[in-house]
């Protein structure tokens, strides 16, 4: 399964280094207020990528962090269920106590 994976990794960035070396060509970003930005196109692409990722793990955060809270909450409750359960166990397997000596 690694021999696959890896050559499948390799056949990606083959893949990946052509359309860079085919994409050299200079582009400008233009923005507001006449300011604008030249780089080569493979560049500007990677770096688009780049910040998506980012702002894609960024808006994840919250609701990672929140399945976190809520699964070390859960465990919580689970310990404690099995601490009761060993109790009751406990106390199943003791002898039942007698109730009291009778004097006569």
């Amino acid at each position: 399964m690694k021999l696959i994976s890896r050559i499948i990794a390799g056949l990606l960035f083959i893949v990946f280094f052509g359309f860079a070396l085919k994409n050299t060509q200079e582009v400008a970003l233009e923005f507001f207020l006449g300011y604008e930005i030249r780089a080569p196109l493979v560049l500007m692409l990677l770096i688009f990528f780049v910040s998506g990722v980012i702002f894609g793990v960024l808006a994840m955060m919250s609701t990672v962090l929140r399945q976190r809270r809520d699964l070390n909450r859960q465990r919580k409750i689970i310990v404690g269920m099995e601490k009761e359960n060993a109790t009751r166990e406990r106390l199943r397997s003791q002898p039942p106590q007698p109730d009291g000596v009778l004097d006569r």
